[in-house]
């Protein structure tokens, strides 16, 4: 490890660099790492250590590290119901029960589509060192009986706790929806079954939030996604006639904001600011959709008008990332195709400014809860990132003691987990998935992320542990192969992050910012 003044050093060398107006951030890579032009650094990063027992030599420096690897990250008034609203907390044993039915509701629907992989195979089982309520440190530490008992109380616990596992591999039928963000195959009774029940919810003249909330926390159905999350992100009143004057109202006053501040874009204590951006959209994702120029317009105004909002933090490398769920979800409303390949500038004028609007609104929304992640220094991703570090070194000290052993700071690659959402480590249709539960969750974007992030890389434990230097630990914890990722896979990990989140309900006050 790297002692304390060496810590004190590397920030101090790179004051200049710290985050939090528009300077590169620590850590990011986007495109995603490719083998083709980084094929000496794989080479490097695959050869076995020494085989000595003491230390090994460390093979290089994060920054002689990140010196190597691609970067693109270069160079109105509030309403009373609203605000109660926000303040609405879910009951935690109706979320409990909820994350719980994840298994049986899983394993169900395997049987109903005559998966013949065993469901006995638990994400739980694999990366989760804490079982029957009890808490342990590792695998390693877990009570040891004979042969027998142990297996008794395997049997035992996978039937009562276990969440099925699936390879990440998605099938072709009855899964389209996760192969892309917007597929529409031919629902199952279980899903149809869902969709009345959102619709029934939402159609009354004042939609009961909390229970809206309890159901959306396994997943929104598609059709009724828009409105669900406009709900639960505040940005509409829970009282149907309500609404539509609240929309309007807001989205005149958003292209008001435009009017008033837009044109100062290129002023001159302004004009970096608008440069970022427009640097920084084209290295978003999905590309077939943010190159679009209708788009990327759309997205400079939105980031643009924010950042001029928002002068305490202003516009961060990040930051951007955060609109393309909101877009992409109230496109939704306007087509049936895939949004990934879908003409973006076909869409009427009316339809178009509703939807650059209602996404400014509901990414403010969401921003409002994390801007300390934003702001000089970004002190809420460092206080978070110190969080998972503890929060690892319980639940899996394998995996904490294998990091600390080949010198991998959680900084390094944590620090974009907490700045982007996971949103580069998640292909774009789960990032939706992962987001109908942290909109139904108390504080799922600023407090509940910290136990996904640390179920999702106790997830890759295996993974982790084989790698044995500095290298190939930084390629993997920034290039996991999530790309075949569905919704089944996003709800096992939520679930397991409830699972986290419940055991460590008593934790310190850290692990709760």
């Amino acid at each position: 490890m790297s002692s304390d003044g060496n810590k004190k050093q590397f920030w101090k060398r790179n004051a200049a660099k710290v985050p939090g107006s528009i300077q590169h951030v620590y850590g990011a890579q986007h495109p995603p790492f490719d083998p083709l032009l980084h094929a000496n650094l794989i080479k490097a990063g695959n050869k076995p250590p020494p085989a000595t027992p003491g230390k090994p030599k460390k093979a290089t420096t994060f920054q002689e590290f990140e010196s190597i690897t691609s970067d693109a990250w270069d160079v109105g008034d509030d309403d009373d119901e609203l605000l109660a609203m926000a303040a609405q907390n879910l009951n935690i044993e109706v979320v409990m029960e909820t994350a719980n039915k994840v298994s049986f509701e899983l394993e169900k629907e395997i049987l109903e589509e005559g998966d013949v992989t065993s469901p006995e195979v638990s994400f739980a089982s694999q990366s989760s060192p804490y079982t029957d309520g009890r808490l342990v440190k590792s695998h390693s530490e877990a009570p040891i009986g004979s042969p027998k008992d142990a297996a008794g109380e395997r049997a035992a616990l996978h039937r009562q706790r276990s969440l099925p596992h699936r390879p990440p591999v998605i099938p072709l039928v009855a899964r389209m929806a996760d192969q892309n963000t917007s597929g529409t195959p031919a629902m199952t009774e279980r899903e149809a079954s869902r969709l009345d029940k959102f619709k029934q919810l939402l159609a009354g003249p004042n939609t009961d939030l909390e229970e809206l909330r309890k159901l959306s926390w396994s997943g929104i159905p598609r059709q009724v996604r828009p409105i669900t999350w406009k709900l639960l992100s505040g940005y509409l009143p829970a009282n149907a006639e309500r609404r539509e004057s609240v929309l309007q109202r807001k989205r005149q006053e958003y292209f008001g904001f435009i009017q008033q501040y837009y044109d100062s874009r290129n002023d001159e204590h302004h004009q970096d600011t608008y440069r970022q951006i427009h640097i920084d959209i084209p290295r978003m994702s999905p590309e077939s959709l943010v190159l679009q120029p209708k788009v990327t317009e759309i997205f400079e105004r939105i980031l643009f008008i924010w950042a001029i909002r928002h002068p305490a933090s202003g516009y961060v490398q990040g930051i951007n990332d955060l609109v393309t769920p909101f877009f992409v979800v109230y496109v939704f409303e306007y087509i049936e195709e895939e949004v990934e390949n879908f003409d973006v500038s076909s869409l009427q004028e009316e339809a178009l400014r509703n939807i650059e609007a209602d996404s400014f609104w509901c990414m403010s929304k969401l921003l409002d809860g994390i801007q300390d992640n934003y702001t000089f220094a970004q002190p809420g991703i460092q206080r978070k990132v110190k969080a998972l570090e503890e929060l690892v070194s319980r639940i899996d000290e394998s995996v904490h003691r294998h990091m600390q052993h080949y010198e991998v700071e959680y900084l390094q690659f944590a620090f974009r987990w907490m700045n982007n959402l996971l949103m580069r480590e998640l292909p774009l249709r789960c990032t939706i998935r992962l987001w109908d539960t942290y909109q139904a969750e108390p504080e799922g974007f600023s407090h509940f992320h910290l136990y996904v992030c640390a179920a999702f890389l106790v997830r890759w434990r295996k993974e982790i542990l084989e790698e044995r230097d500095f290298q190939g630990l930084m390629i993997l914890l920034q290039n996991l192969p999530t790309m075949h990722w569905g919704n089944e896979e996003v709800s096992v990990l939520l679930a397991e992050a409830y699972r986290l989140k419940f055991a460590f309900a008593d934790a310190p006050n850290h692990y709760k910012r």
